[in-house]
């Protein structure tokens, strides 16, 4: 008697993060049929720097999606690849699409003098306005003067300049493309027309040439190579979908699409985004074009190291002889902190470990309060509440310059720890709703299927494929107690006690090679 295969439709997204790469696969209904992981290194050779091999970004991604396609098996047919990853962050290529130094991700710090300079030129309001970014340190637009500056033989042989997603985009089809949010990360886009600004372009040496080119989020831009195509045992080429940087990604796998409620991509750096019709006007709030349609734009704003900053103490305190952490060391970790009151019983941690903030790049972190009676369980504590305090301050700024936060909606790994969502919820003062699994990863498969057709509008997808938890209310107990420690926190984050500045001496005898956390 024969048998028949049932075939899934299937949808993939890869995603080239801070700690490494994944390929994940989602069925039409949102469900995660399988992922695959493969890490990388960052390497910090001075104070402020944060550097990757672009190389492994692409070894990484291969080989995490040629895994996953292969378990996959026949029976999955892969419609389309969405991509996604950490932003902003750039490495220099070749006319091979070789690259020409290590990449510096979105939390190196050097090229600060870079940014004043741009600043300086063309004035922060009239940046803002054009590009939706006051430059900084942090965008790739400063990061490509400093290499024009410091490494000028670099500069000069470099094709394309290509922040991790675009340089997997270019492996995966042969195309130099990107989508509107990664290129808004620059501060080279100019955020209304959707296209790059020439006269930020040529301030920063390049011809339009040596950038990708911006495509709206859900658009094809390319075709899997047919090398790859063999590689991957597969009957046919695959469709690429432009996709969007990640926690852009990660709002519209929330269901974040309209003004409300935040979206929060909970990684090893912590973005918090909103949706607004019109740019606002506070220069400290960044702007992406939507990624859902042609008009509205995603607000954002962010810390550097945030679950770093746990993963972190995890490590020292929690990871045993091995230092290697597992997801039970994290539930102790939630456990314990869970044992301990509101407040730390005076002890104030400030979860600013990466050598500066994206905002700030001479602020530093600090355990304030420390005694003989804190155990490890009130450091634990003390950090899920120092992250907690650094979104209240973002998710209150964001208010003021717009609506209202009603609701946050987490998602990635410490979205997991149920004592960080509550005490999310009581130092906020709103609900706090998980969404399980990885919103930045089903956002993309939500992209890729908006690409080829499967879903006709992102509402339809939302619907289908996003299921929040039910919210957690905040303790209005909680919260009250929670306020003048919260003061306590800005006060201590504005002395210039934390701003002693970025050193640029190199670290002597070795260079200081360390695992980051996940970013999304």
């Amino acid at each position: 008697m024969a048998t028949t295969t049932t075939q899934t439709d299937t949808l993939v997204s890869v995603d080239v993060g801070t700690s490494g790469a994944r390929a994940t696969a989602y069925d039409t209904a949102g469900t995660m049929l399988l992922e695959v992981r493969r890490p990388y290194l960052t390497d910090t050779p001075r104070d402020g720097w944060a550097e990757q091999d672009a190389t492994s970004w692409r070894s990484a991604s291969l080989s995490a999606l040629g895994v996953l396609v292969r378990q996959l098996g026949p029976r999955h047919i892969i419609h389309a690849i969405g991509l996604t990853g950490q932003c902003p962050s750039v490495v220099p290529v070749d006319g091979h699409g070789e690259p020409l130094r290590p990449g510096l991700i979105y939390r190196d710090n050097r090229a600060v003098a870079e940014a004043q300079s741009l600043n300086e030129t063309f004035g922060a309001e009239a940046l803002h306005a054009l590009t939706g970014h006051v430059p900084a340190a942090f965008h790739v637009a400063a990061k490509i003067l400093w290499i024009r500056a410091h490494e000028p033989d670099v500069f000069r042989a470099t094709r394309l300049f290509l922040q991790p997603t675009e340089f997997i985009a270019l492996t995966l089809s042969g195309e130099a493309v990107t989508d509107w949010s990664m290129a808004a990360a620059s501060a080279l886009l100019d955020l209304r027309e959707r296209a790059w600004a020439p006269e930020l372009v040529e301030a920063v040496g390049l011809e339009l040439e040596q950038l990708p080119v911006p495509h709206p989020s859900w658009s094809i831009v390319g075709q899997l190579r047919p090398s790859l195509v063999r590689r991957f045992g597969l009957a046919g080429t695959v469709p690429i979908v432009a996709g969007a940087g990640d926690s852009i990604a990660c709002a519209i796998g929330a269901g974040v699409t309209s003004p409300g409620p935040v979206s929060e991509m909970a990684g090893s750096s912590t973005c918090l985004n909103t949706v607004v019709s019109e740019p606002l006007a506070d220069l400290a709030v960044t702007h992406y074009p939507s990624a859902v349609g042609p008009e509205g734009y995603v607000t954002e704003v962010g810390i550097n190291t945030a679950g770093e900053a746990v993963d972190w103490l995890a490590s020292l305190l929690y990871g045993g002889r091995s230092g290697r952490l597992r997801p039970a060391d994290f539930e102790l970790l939630d456990r314990e902190a869970g044992a301990v009151a509101p407040g730390s019983d005076g002890l104030i941690f400030v979860p600013v470990l990466g050598d500066g903030e994206r905002d700030d790049p001479t602020l530093r972190g600090a355990a304030i309060g420390l005694s003989v009676r804190h155990d490890r369980k009130s450091l634990a504590r003390a950090a899920l509440e120092g992250v907690a305090y650094a979104i209240r301050a973002h998710v209150e700024g964001l208010g003021k310059a717009s609506t209202p936060a009603t609701e946050m909606r987490v998602s990635g790994r410490p979205a997991s720890l149920r004592t960080w969502n509550h005490i999310k919820a009581d130092v906020l003062g709103i609900p706090v709703a998980r969404v399980p699994g990885d919103a930045t990863t089903s956002g993309v498969a939500m992209l890729a299927g908006l690409g080829v057709g499967i879903y006709p509008d992102a509402e339809s997808a939302i619907a289908v494929a996003c299921r929040p938890e039910p919210a957690i209310e905040p303790d209005l107990a909680n919260h009250d107690r929670y306020e003048a420690i919260y003061d306590h926190y800005r006060a201590i984050v504005a002395s210039t006690t934390l701003h002693a500045g970025a050193s640029s001496a190199p670290v002597e005898e070795q260079r200081s090679q360390r695992r980051s956390g996940e970013r999304a």
